[in-house]
């Protein structure tokens, strides 16, 4: 599988104009694109210094009927829908512009961003785009009865129940998210509201644009909305919809199949929290303060060594620090006096032999092959190697960082490059073949 490389809009959307939901104020908004690694950020250019404000877990500051992020005196509420929009549709990198605090409510869908992000077009950058790949379940809940898990998945999926007071409007959604099913499945699901809370939002100050041309309003079992349902489950499909909204606040696209009950703003922002933490302990783990790329999941010595058959003295991998897609993946080997090769190379001035720099490399891009699924199980077997260059000893104290990247795949042969380094510092670079074969 290709790496997947990191999207922006190809120019700026049109502006949207219209009234904000809760606030009820006039609104134009515009989207831009951004650099690689910028991530979504809002700007207010109705205030002095027109202040940019990160689309973060941490900057929650409400989540009654709706999400509202704020930094000091700088608020934007109601961020769920244009938030969804840009990752449904596969924007990772974009400058919300708006001149007042809350987006415009349009038809209460993600459509109308949808239909601004399609006109506006979008664009591959030159930089990977970081998935982060759940490998264990998480799970948070409330006192409500709310609970959203997050399990394993090769892909992006969301199975959702939404449950009304009693038991009302209980409906259900599941699908796997991609660009497609996200502008069929969910963009155009409105939000809605139960009529007897009508009166206590609008006495707190809240949907005071809200009218039902941009909401659903549920009145016994009758549903009040323009133009009848979208969906016979449209309410399940926009908290899915709100969902996903909500789950960028952590900073990173997951892999991971979602399974929530009852969720709401509360709950998928208080998960969003716990992602953007774990994330962050996950990244304290890398060494420090060598330069190391930036990655998304980390294999311990236990996990590579159940991939692997090498053991002491002969395993030359600690840990895996960064995968890029299915082709590139970087291991690392901290280099200590203990080594057994240590005692009769060079005893009285250490230094690694080069061929197990090689076999380093070899073991690393194994890993790569061995993670494909037609591969579970099976054994890659070092058949050749082809320019070969020694740039730089490695001695007692290094830790020696190796990056491999898959280049050719063919049946049960492989070819790789590999090469490693010492404090970003070339040591040894090669071209490798394998051969992946039954155990």
């Amino acid at each position: 599988m290709a790496t997947r490389m990191q999207k922006t809009l190809a120019k700026c959307t049109s502006t949207l104009e219209g009234t904000s939901l809760h606030t009820g104020q006039t609104v134009k908004l515009i989207i831009k694109p951004a650099e690689p690694n910028t991530g979504l950020r809002f700007r207010r250019v109705d205030l002095p210094d027109k202040p940019f404000l990160d689309a973060s877990a941490s900057k929650v500051q409400s989540v009654e009927r709706a999400t509202t992020i704020a930094d000091g005196a700088v608020k934007v509420h109601t961020v769920e829908h244009i938030l969804s929009a840009l990752t449904g549709m596969g924007v990772d990198n974009a400058i919300i512009e708006m001149d007042a605090n809350e987006p415009p409510i349009g038809d209460g869908s993600a459509l109308p961003y949808v239909e601004m992000i399609k006109q506006a077009g979008i664009v591959e950058q030159n930089a990977p785009l970081k998935v982060w790949e759940i490998r264990e379940p998480i799970m948070v809940e409330n006192k409500n009865g709310s609970t959203i898990v997050i399990m394993p998945s090769r892909d992006f999926r969301i199975s959702l129940t939404a449950v009304g007071p009693n038991g009302r409007v209980t409906q259900y959604f599941d699908s796997v998210i991609t660009p497609e099913t996200y502008e069929k499945e969910l963009s155009n699901s409105r939000t809605f509201c139960f009529y007897e809370d009508i009166q206590p939002l609008l006495e707190k100050g809240l949907i005071q644009g809200g009218t039902l041309d941009n909401a659903i309003v549920i009145k016994g079992e009758e549903y009040l909305c323009a133009g009848g349902l979208r969906f016979h489950n449209e309410c399940a499909r926009h908290k899915a919809m709100d969902l996903i909204g909500d789950f960028i606040l952590c900073g990173h696209r997951i892999m991971g199949h979602v399974i929530a009950i009852m969720p709401g703003h509360g709950i998928n922002t208080q998960m969003a929290a716990k992602l953007q933490q774990k994330y962050e302990s996950m990244e304290s783990k890398r060494p420090k303060p060598i330069t190391i790329p930036n990655g998304e999941a980390v294999l311990d010595t236990m996990e590579v060594m159940k991939l692997l058959p090498h053991r002491y003295p002969f395993l030359m991998v600690d840990r895996i620090i960064d995968f890029e897609g299915d082709r590139k993946c970087v291991g690392q080997k901290n280099v200590t006096m203990n080594e057994q090769f240590f005692q009769g190379h060079f005893p009285g001035h250490p230094v690694m032999p080069g061929v197990l720099q090689v076999e380093a490399m070899a073991q690393v891009a194994s890993i790569l092959m061995l993670r494909m699924p037609e591969n579970a199980g099976k054994i890659g077997y070092f058949m050749s190697c082809d320019k070969v260059k020694w740039r730089k000893p490695v001695v007692p104290g290094d830790v020696l960082i190796i990056e491999t990247e898959l280049t050719k795949m063919r049946g049960a042969i492989g070819m790789a490059t590999g090469r490693c380094l010492v404090n970003g510092e070339i040591t040894c670079e090669a071209e490798l073949k394998f051969m992946v074969a039954d155990a």
